[in-house]
């Protein structure tokens, strides 16, 4: 069984600047991609966290993700139009989300279309930012192939993430973040890892059977939440994402998993509004519906126990020793 280790959060962070920046990511772009990764740990969201650290790291090596990429922003309007230039989605997240928060001033609304991009990370971390200035958002990303559409058994479609986040009058902002599959893939590809099985329910083989094997799953399809309805929506994700974006759609797109292949070639959209410009009295509006949801036995604010486990690890982090070792490997190896 593979043992974790405690760290504390800054010695993560020192570790992982040390394997980014020795691979040819720029401090700015490594540090933006660092502290998103450890975030996502904090929240304890390790799908998402720093075991996808060694994936990037050893497509860099391969050129498969572009170390050097500096994202570049065009504004048309209410449109922000973000090129990742086949780096990693973080840093152009980040500047995407800078220029929607200018053009909301003018508007009170903006679009960002983020091409040319990378795994997404924690579609709940962009929309989270701009509801706590006060802000809604939304946030869709496609990804590689991982799910047929309803009736099919070949995998067209990605997991496709949303997340949506409200702000609050005085407490954590209302914060939804779901796959478009039952479960996000990455966490197969960690039982993989560990040598467990998943789940049943959680995906079909190549030849469309349930399976508890991850290896099958991995070859074969997520199953979509909601059955036919969560197949409707990945269709729908493609379509906001790449489709505006012009980048590729899942099943054009090679594996966030290994270093073989182009660049994934993915697309985001993030849509934000400010909602002083519709109604004065928006917060106070919406506080009337939480509390109403409070006031049933048992009902807790989706976003509410991300926060909780946030709260717990704030100053520490427990990680697998083998992603320690391997990082520590990629730091001494630059």
């Amino acid at each position: 069984m593979n043992a974790n280790i405690e760290l504390e959060v800054s010695q993560a962070r020192q570790l992982a600047m040390a394997a980014m920046c020795g691979r040819g990511f720029g401090e700015s772009e490594a540090r933006i991609t660092v502290e998103a990764l450890l975030a996502a740990e904090r929240d304890g969201l390790p799908s998402h966290g720093l075991s996808r650290l060694p994936f990037y790291l050893d497509q860099a090596a391969n050129g498969k993700v572009n170390a050097g990429a500096v994202p570049r922003v065009e504004a048309d309007g209410a449109v922000i139009r973000v090129d990742a230039a086949h780096g990693l989605a973080f840093p152009a997240i980040a500047r995407g989300l800078e220029a929607g928060y200018e053009c909301l001033s003018r508007f009170g609304i903006a679009a960002v279309s983020i091409a040319r991009s990378h795994h997404f990370g924690v579609a709940g971390a962009p929309v989270e930012a701009a509801s706590r200035r006060g802000y809604m958002a939304l946030a869709f990303s496609n990804a590689p192939s991982a799910m047929a559409p309803w009736g099919g058994t070949k995998p067209l479609f990605g997991t496709n993430p949303i997340a949506f986040a409200c702000p609050r009058r005085d407490g954590e902002p209302l914060l939804i973040d779901l796959s478009l599959s039952k479960v996000a893939r990455g966490k197969v590809m960690l039982a993989k890892k560990k040598g467990e099985p998943i789940p049943e329910g959680w995906a079909l083989s190549e030849q469309g059977r349930p399976t508890t094997d991850p290896d099958q799953a991995l070859s074969g399809s997520m199953v979509p939440a909601g059955d036919a309805k969560g197949a409707a929506l990945a269709l729908m994700v493609e379509l906001l994402t790449a489709g505006l974006a012009g980048s590729h759609f899942g099943f054009q797109a090679s594996s966030f998993f290994d270093a073989e292949g182009e660049a994934p070639n993915i697309g985001q959209l993030i849509l934000l509004f400010d909602p002083s410009r519709f109604s004065a009295d928006f917060v106070d509006h919406a506080e009337q519906l939480f509390a109403a949801m409070q006031d049933q036995p048992g009902v807790r604010l989706p976003g509410d126990r991300r926060y909780a486990l946030r709260r717990e690890r704030r100053g520490h982090m427990s990680l697998p020793a083998s992603l320690v070792a391997e990082l520590e490997a990629h730091a001494a190896s630059n």
